[in-house]
């Protein structure tokens, strides 16, 4: 009989508030592994409480990477994530572990697993200025309006506050039209390792009530402060404060609307969000779905052949 290839690398996925972070802890544990971030906005210093990070106590001792090391003032693209992660992956397994690759970030999963490629154009700095300009004056909902009339399928794929994206796209069917544009965004089905990626799902009413009670907590645990320390440090217009959990107490800050609505816009976007990450990796990746119950989720290590660790 042959046997099996080994994983290489396993991936936790699902959407914000199912329960990734304790489950990563426990099949690091079960199966010798090293966790590397896979969430867009835990990567920056000072997001902690908003973006739900894992406390040192909550890591039980478990290496993780990628997590903490860019300044909210820094950008961050998911290109640059790619070279980190695959550097991770080398290094864990060089050591014997196996690497785990624990976020909510479809996009970030993807370029590490898969041939995500991205092109190596130059883009012309005055077309890029003049999307940044325009921006400035219409605001985000209006551009990716914009993008939306010139390309409904990636505009539908792009959040309206992720910015960068939708002016990049926006950059690509200028210079080089909508197909090139969409071939873009549509790269990244052959995957580069030969990878288990576990989804977590459950109950949407179930969810909805995790992810309000989530929020609640993140209240209770000083969020408004961690919020208010980046508004009074005058952080804006950048990456890391359009995250959710930071914009909208940041309109909360700016005398926009009331705290009450700025906590219930926080659940409702949060929701929306959940909504999203699990359209995403329906539709782009090869993801085995369970719920989360460990011993459903033992059972992988026989089927897809996952070494335990001593």
């Amino acid at each position: 009989m042959i046997e099996k290839k080994r994983i290489e690398v396993v991936a936790i996925v699902g959407p914000t508030a199912s329960g990734k972070t304790a489950l990563s802890i426990r099949m690091a544990k079960e199966f010798n592994g090293e966790i590397i971030n896979g969430d867009s906005m835990q990567i920056y210093k000072g997001l902690d409480i908003g973006t739900a990070k894992i406390t040192e106590e909550e890591m039980e001792g478990i290496p993780h990477h990628l997590l903490s090391f860019k300044d909210p003032t820094e950008s961050f693209s998911v290109a640059e994530y790619q070279v980190l992660v695959r550097k991770k992956i080398s290094e864990i397994q060089s050591r014997g572990k196996l690497p785990i690759i624990v976020g909510g970030t479809g996009l970030y999963v993807q370029a590490a697993l898969y041939d995500f490629q991205f092109t190596k154009e130059e883009v012309e700095l005055e077309a890029r200025k003049k999307y940044y300009d325009e921006l400035a004056t219409i605001g985000p909902e209006a551009m990716h309006k914009k993008l939306a009339m010139l390309d409904p399928e990636i505009a539908n794929s792009i959040h309206p506050n992720n910015t960068r994206r939708v002016i990049r796209a926006l950059e690509m069917i200028e210079l080089h039209g909508v197909s090139k544009a969409a071939e873009e965004y549509n790269r990244g089905n052959i995957p580069l390792y030969h990878h288990l990626i576990i989804g977590l799902d459950m109950d949407r009413e179930k969810l909805y009530e995790r992810i309000n009670l989530r929020v609640d907590l993140m209240m209770e645990n000083d969020l408004l402060d961690e919020v208010k320390s980046l508004w009074d440090k005058k952080i804006r217009n950048v990456q890391s404060v359009q995250a959710i959990g930071y914009k909208e107490l940041y309109a909360y800050f700016d005398g926009l609307i009331t705290l009450e609505e700025a906590i219930e816009q926080l659940k409702q976007n949060s929701r929306r969000y959940a909504k999203r990450q699990l359209t995403y990796f329906r539709n782009k990746m090869d993801v085995k779905w369970v719920g989360n119950d460990w011993d459903e989720i033992k059972k992988f290590s026989k089927i897809f052949n996952i070494k335990e660790g001593n």
